[in-house]
């Protein structure tokens, strides 16, 4: 299923004037491949043709993916813990996050939150992003932009 949500005005758009065209993807898992010094999130389609996205996260955010993968509590708040009981509190809703851009191979996102006063769109990290849609009663979708895929 391709993902027709419609970006919001700050997402770019593509060569011809149209918007992008988000594939909805699930996360598969975080690894450290040793001896690297960062982990790698690995995302795969949830419909065909199922291709992959891996990309590189640092290894603290790597531990609080899998943490919010698992569902599991410090205890202490993490700094993702706090952000998603202050979105709860505040009546606000991660509705999606969105993976939109790479340049030199560094992955550019976007969170899309439902707030009382309409929808925000937050620049953010990949890894902030998929954290705190996990993180949510119910996950938020994680969309990745089509073009990522070219030359895969």
């Amino acid at each position: 299923m391709v993902d027709e949500l419609t970006p919001p005005a700050s997402s770019p758009k593509d060569g011809d004037g149209t918007h992008p065209t988000f594939r909805v993807m699930e996360l598969i898992e975080v690894v450290v491949p040793l001896p690297a010094q960062h982990a790698l999130v690995q995302l795969a389609e949830k419909e065909s043709p199922y291709r992959t996205l891996s990309f590189p996260i640092g290894l603290a955010e790597g531990a609080a993916l899998v943490a919010a993968q698992e569902g599991s509590q410090g205890l202490r708040p993490s700094t993702h813990e706090l952000f998603s009981e202050m979105l709860r509190r505040i009546n606000a809703d991660v509705i999606a996050v969105r993976i939109v851009d790479e340049s030199d191979g560094i992955f550019h996102a976007e969170l899309d939150v439902m707030t009382v006063r309409g929808r925000e769109v937050l620049s953010c990290r990949p890894s902030d992003g998929l954290v705190l849609s996990l993180r949510q009663m119910v996950p938020a979708p994680i969309l990745v932009d089509e073009a990522l895929f070219e030359g895969l």
